[in-house]
């Protein structure tokens, strides 16, 4: 199916802010394109969401750290709808670990967390940029506080977001003026992630001016801005936290 409409792609779109992405840009008359790699109940629930709107849409089951189920992805997007016009690359993982147990921190945890968040990112970025360039496209990506602060789930978590900060600069130098790249970085979140943490959440926000923890809309909202409502903002890490790191 070829279409004129603008297409979205939101990595990881089963649940939480990917979901919240995905609908928003359905309410704004975007195709979408939802990714999930294991939460394929959820995954169904939000392509409802989005084909509620009355857009087209689009489910692909792909992990984003395996680069040849990400070109499929790229490819089926493609196929169907001959554009993409924004890629959100929001799927991500975690352990978490106290800072002071490095003996916990192995190898594979070390690769659980880059495989995703960085590698995963860039497969994304690459497979998704001949797109892109043919529309004026941008990417936004998901990070962290984590990745500017060092405060976070582990230490892995904190150093894959700092690099995934760089790799959105990276990106930005090297692909504009045609592709736009920057980053939505949010303090906590309230969703399943955080459950059975309340303490860490209230504590982080002891020293937020704003007093509270973010919904999967807040980061929404970022993602949106800089996705549709901006021209030239580029290479940027937007923080989202309630002042917490200011």
């Amino acid at each position: 199916m070829s279409t004129f409409r603008k297409v979205a792609l939101v990595t990881g779109s089963a649940t939480g802010v990917g979901r919240a992405c995905a609908v928003r840009f359905a309410k704004l008359g975007y195709a979408v394109v939802v990714n999930y790699s294991k939460s394929e109940a959820e995954a169904h629930e939000t392509l409802k969401l989005v084909e509620a709107e009355g857009v087209p849409a689009l489910l692909c089951k792909a992990t984003v750290a395996d680069a040849g189920a990400v070109n499929e992805m790229i490819a089926a997007t493609e196929a169907t709808f001959d554009r993409l016009d924004v890629l959100v690359n929001n799927a991500g993982t975690t352990h978490f670990v106290p800072h002071t147990d490095l003996d916990a921190l192995t190898d594979q945890v070390w690769d659980d967390i880059f495989k995703v968040n960085v590698m995963g990112t860039f497969y994304c970025t690459r497979a998704a940029m001949p797109l892109l360039k043919a529309s004026g496209g941008n990417v936004v990506n998901v990070t962290s506080v984590a990745g500017l602060t060092g405060l976070g789930s582990s230490i892995p978590y904190c150093a894959s977001k700092a690099a995934l900060n760089c790799m959105t600069q990276s990106l930005a130098r090297a692909f504009g003026p045609e592709v736009r790249v920057n980053a939505v970085a949010p303090g906590p979140i309230l969703t399943r992630w955080l459950e059975g943490r309340e303490a860490h959440i209230a504590k982080f926000l002891e020293q937020a001016p704003l007093g509270r923890a973010a919904s999967p809309d807040d980061i929404a909202d970022a993602v949106i801005y800089l996705a549709t409502g901006t021209t030239l903002t580029t290479g940027q890490v937007l923080v989202v936290d309630g002042g917490r790191t200011m």
